[in-house]
């Protein structure tokens, strides 16, 4: 997954499975990570931030984690999601891209446990979600870190960083914001 073998094993660690819980893969073969899927990197993070990552991760695993604010949820379309990613789910859905499974990720603002590890959105792929894609990759630049699916069709885009999760759901809903403006003033003119 990275250009780092070293860091391969974390990632896989931590990464969520299909189910969009947290996965306990041990080895980078991303054929075990559902029979008929490869996971195909799609973001372009350099290697000291493959670094920087590993030792954000390393950190997080021993610091002292204490809820200041509880999980918050909030029903949207008939499913419970956290409330930090509800209107960019809502925006995504305006612009025609489904989504399956999402996570506000931990936080030491707030909740550091209730969470995956990293916050995330998956994206069914479609004309509409290849676009997007590219916007937020565009846009969100290191913050983001998206892989594909290939047997499943699912994008998978997330944090980076733990330290970057509750600004990655500020920069989602920013994108699909700005990617449904662009999409619509684009289809009118």
């Amino acid at each position: 997954m990275s250009m780092d073998p070293e860091l391969d094993v974390t990632e896989a660690t931590l990464h969520h499975n299909l189910n969009g819980s947290d996965s306990t893969v041990t080895s980078m073969d991303t054929t075990t990570l559902a029979s008929a899927d490869q996971e195909e990197l799609l973001s372009d993070q350099p290697a000291h931030l493959w670094r920087r990552r590993k030792l954000e991760l390393m950190s997080w695993t021993e610091r002292d984690k204490h809820t200041v604010i509880p999980k918050r949820t909030t029903l949207w379309n008939g499913v419970e999601v956290d409330v930090e990613l509800a209107e960019a789910l809502t925006l995504l859905q305006h612009a025609g891209i489904a989504t399956e499974f999402s996570c506000a990720g931990v936080s030491p603002l707030d909740e550091p446990i209730d969470h995956s590890l990293y916050a995330y959105v998956t994206l069914v792929k479609s004309e509409a979600a290849d676009r997007f894609v590219q916007y937020a990759i565009q846009n969100m630049r290191h913050r983001l870190l998206v892989t594909l699916e290939t047997g499943s069709g699912r994008y998978d885009l997330s944090s980076f960083f733990i330290g970057h999760n509750r600004s990655f759901c500020w920069w989602m809903q920013q994108c699909a914001a700005h990617f449904n403006k662009e999409t619509n003033h684009s289809s009118t003119t």
